[in-house]
């Protein structure tokens, strides 16, 4: 085998190799990384708020209104190449404490409260009129000072 017949299967086999890698899917992860062992350690009953964030850490959010609960939240997507990213593994840690600050309960839920939607088309319907750049843009000549009683007319 010459030389120049090695060099050219070296080359080709990278090209394979480097194809091959280019079609694998992007996996990202997203938000809280769950530790099962930390995530069942919070026990009802007996932690409050400053265990549960020193076990877990700061929470991913927390609710505004209602029974105080901290979210902590998890995603893991993937995307194909020239793809739109899909979620395939999703986790939230709801943490409900009572006024005192002690848990209360530590419900975890997964892919089976993802809801997956696709919008319809690239406007939103609105009730009103439909107006034109133009008709927005040249819409007011002629109404402002007309007889309408409007605020700066003189009577």
């Amino acid at each position: 085998m010459t030389m120049m017949a090695s060099t050219a299967r070296l080359i080709g086999a990278a090209g394979i190799v480097l194809a091959a890698s280019a079609c694998s899917s992007i996996t990202d992860h997203k938000g809280y990384i769950v530790d099962e062992v930390l995530l069942a350690s919070v026990q009802p009953g007996l932690d409050n708020r400053q265990s549960v964030e020193g076990t877990l850490g700061r929470p991913t959010l927390q609710s505004q209104f209602g029974d105080p609960v901290w979210y902590y939240v998890s995603s893991r997507t993937e995307q194909a190449p020239f793809g739109s990213p899909r979620i395939n593994r999703h986790t939230v840690l709801a943490v409900r404490f009572d006024e005192a600050g002690n848990v209360l309960s530590a419900d975890r839920t997964g892919m089976d409260q993802v809801v997956r939607i696709s919008p319809d088309g690239d406007a939103t319907p609105t009730l009103g009129r439909e107006r034109g750049f133009f008709n927005d843009l040249f819409g007011n000549i002629g109404t402002v000072g007309a007889g309408g009683g409007g605020a700066g007319v003189p009577r």
